[in-house]
């Protein structure tokens, strides 16, 4: 019952978060927006590592290989929620903003020995922004301000398949339909008023695979090499936009719901590379390193370039004893993560580090069900150039569900 009522307030705030899904990042104006940085149940308090990491009860977004290594009657699915608490500062003043979100609903379940399945709804990238431009008026020494904020988003459908080749040898595939809608509303302060909306939705697929191979143990150090490769893609891009100007109490449209096709948006070609050492029983830890060729696609913004973005990432986990007691149970984790990021404005590139803590509280003694909880803070940005840095903290909750199927019940 306890267990029946965790799940139900877990959809619930799954439910409200979904609603408030949301940013104050003012890089989210670049791109389709500021990317999810959330990974999946422990990964995200391990520096967002885990690309070669085995975690048979809990799902690891980062490599599909992973899915076959699922007990067979097992069900596994997760939900996470997220609140951040930011500082946003340039040379001369700051402001603080609070945004809470959903961080992604999946399911993982074995199809057959050695085949494993999973599908899940994760945001992809967030657009939260207010800014004000001082236009010049042409001919005169007057300006003109015009107020612009975006909002909106796109959103990861995926449906990923893990297949064991061998006892060292695991592969996997995934599948992902990105989907969403990032709006940006312009109010121009001439006489009358100016109003415009652009209403931009994106759609397209995406590929990923990914293997693990774990090789001969060396000094008793259980070692897993993991990579996986995401191909370039295009999404295809639509807009509906609408302008009017309101004289004497009355909308007068300057245009009404035209339809234009926008140019496609190219993601990159990107490859994840990871090592995963189970130095004892106690202790894990895991090296990632990704590389995203942006340079390689036809991204164009006005007030800045894409650069090829590098990502590297430490993380550790520590189980302090043997035992059944429930704080012998208790994980701890610690992650370190840096991210050069994909844009160069002002030539200043526009990077972030970070740093986590967390926990693994088992939800009882008999089941591997965990509430995993993650703190972390960190810095994006700069304040040199005139550019914005943002100082952040960040408490992700996942709630990672180990469930069983068709065993039948016991009657004594």
């Amino acid at each position: 019952m306890f267990k029946k009522i965790i799940i139900g307030v877990a959809l619930l705030i799954n439910t409200i978060i979904w609603a408030q899904n949301d940013t104050s990042s003012p890089y989210s104006l670049y791109g389709l927006g500021v990317e999810n940085k959330t990974s999946f149940g422990k990964l995200t308090a391990m520096g967002n590592t885990g690309v070669a990491q085995i975690t048979p009860f809990q799902i690891n977004n980062l490599n599909p290989a992973n899915l076959a290594n699922i007990p067979l009657n097992s069900l596994l699915y997760e939900i996470g929620v997220n609140g951040t608490y930011s500082t946003l500062k340039t040379s001369d003043i700051s402001q603080n903003t609070t945004n809470f979100n959903f961080s992604h609903i999946a399911f993982a379940f074995p199809v057959i020995k050695n085949w494993g399945m999973s599908f899940g709804l994760i945001p992809y990238s967030k657009v939260g922004y207010e800014i004000d431009i001082q236009n010049p008026v042409e001919g005169s020494i007057d300006t003109f301000n015009t107020s612009i904020m975006g909002s909106g988003g796109l959103n990861n459908l995926y449906w990923g398949n893990g297949f064991k080749l061998h006892k060292k040898i695991s592969i996997g595939i995934e599948l992902s339909y990105l989907f969403g809608t990032i709006d940006e509303e312009s109010w121009v302060s001439t006489d009358p008023v100016i109003n415009m909306l652009d209403h931009n939705y994106y759609n397209g697929l995406k590929f990923k695979t990914g293997i693990h191979y774990t090789i001969p143990k060396l000094a008793n150090v259980k070692t897993t090499l993991g990579a996986t490769i995401e191909v370039s893609t295009k999404l295809k891009g639509t807009q509906t936009r609408s302008a009017y100007k309101t004289v004497g109490g009355y909308q007068i449209y300057l245009e009404q719901d035209t339809e234009n096709d926008l140019n496609d948006f190219e993601l990159p070609l990107a490859i994840n590379l990871g090592m995963s050492n189970n130095i004892t029983k106690n202790i894990t830890t895991n090296f990632d390193y990704k590389k995203l060729w942006w340079e390689n696609t036809n991204q164009y913004e006005n007030s800045g370039t894409y650069t090829d973005q590098s990502i590297y990432a430490f993380g550790i986990e520590y189980k302090p004893s043997k035992g059944y007691s429930f704080s012998s149970l208790v994980k701890y984790r610690f992650g370190l993560n840096y991210n050069t990021g994909f844009l160069n404005i002002s030539n200043q590139k526009i990077d972030t580090y970070s740093l986590s803590i967390g926990l693994g509280i088992p939800m009882s003694k008999h089941t591997a069900s965990t509430l995993n909880v993650s703190y972390s803070f960190g810095r994006e940005g700069t304040i040199s150039n005139n550019l914005i840095e943002e100082n952040f903290h960040k408490l992700t909750l996942n709630l990672s569900f180990l469930g069983n199927w068709f065993q039948k019940q016991k009657i004594f």
